[in-house]
């Protein structure tokens, strides 16, 4: 019988390979979608929207597999997978240590559904931590590969990264646009877990426990999580895509950057690439709950 913590991490991490495995092609679209459009100077950030390569997701997903090939839409997975299984780890394992200080009792079978998303809010603020650099290496090999990507001269992750320290250093490179990631984590994950556990609360026959659902419950409640996650402010994402993949932003702060993106698309240039996210993130979080939830069980 494994320990609780023991148990957290590796159910995390199966959950995560599985997510990752399912979506990220679909991520790599997204990105494109998030960055498309030259390099301007903050002078000529207005000119933006007139530079854009793609015209929608299927768009851009066909332009880049006739480009370069279907496997140009793994490109970059090592870092992202490796990155998912530790993501999910942590923040599984984050999510149950803040359980249970605000339960304040071992017993969270009785715990009220805002107390657990505030949880799920104080796990996403630790597993930002995680995320920045992780995403920062993943999107910059995706936009690497579009065909008017900035980044061009790294060839895989770890020269990303030692690229990246040299030439920017670890808090102004590899974790730039945190800011831009806690504030996506935070009430991206008060909504995650407080859908996932309000659809096992309704879904708990009476007299039960969590542990008496079946898996498709479970996928259920990750669906519904993931469609919740990435609505709950999904302008902080498009911001820290920016932020990390172009030179031209890198710099700028948060509000900066985001009120540049408004002033030149509006609402629909802060929000360009939601609908290939849901898509892709309902069934893959559906994977990553029944991943963790399967594995924690095998595990007991």
């Amino acid at each position: 019988m494994a320990s609780e913590v023991v148990r957290d991490f590796i159910a995390g991490s199966v959950g995560g390979f599985a997510g990752k495995l399912f979506d990220y092609p679909l991520d790599t679209v997204k990105v494109l979608l998030q960055t498309q459009g030259e390099s301007l100077p903050a002078a000529s950030v207005a000119q933006m929207s007139k530079k854009k390569m793609y015209r929608g997701a299927w768009d851009c997903l066909q332009k880049t597999v006739e480009a370069k090939g279907v496997l140009s839409l793994y490109k970059g997975i090592s870092s992202p997978l490796l990155g998912c299984m530790a993501e999910n780890a942590v923040l599984f394992w984050a999510y149950n240590k803040f359980k249970k200080v605000i339960s304040g009792s071992t017993d969270e079978s009785n715990v009220p559904i805002i107390k657990l998303s505030i949880a799920g809010a104080g796990a996403g603020a630790v597993v930002s931590f995680v995320l920045t650099p992780v995403e920062l290496v993943k999107c910059r090999l995706q936009v690497q590969n579009a065909s008017n990507g900035n980044f061009r001269a790294f060839t895989g992750p770890i020269d990303v990264i030692v690229q990246t320290v040299k030439s920017e250093g670890i808090v102004r490179g590899l974790f730039r646009g945190h800011l831009s990631t806690m504030y996506r984590e935070i009430p991206g994950n008060f909504c995650y877990f407080g859908t996932y556990e309000l659809v096992c609360t309704a879904m708990t026959p009476e007299g039960g426990s969590k542990s008496d659902l079946s898996m498709p419950t479970h996928l259920l409640g990750g669906v519904l999580s993931g469609i919740t996650y990435w609505t709950a402010f999904f302008p902080a994402d498009t911001v820290k895509s920016l932020m990390q993949t172009r030179p031209d932003y890198g710099d700028r702060t948060f509000t900066d950057v985001f009120k540049a993106i408004y002033r030149s698309e509006g609402v629909a240039g802060l929000y360009r690439g939601w609908g290939i996210t849901v898509a892709r993130g309902a069934p893959a979080n559906a994977l990553i709950f029944a991943g963790y939830e399967y594995t924690s069980k095998m595990l007991r």
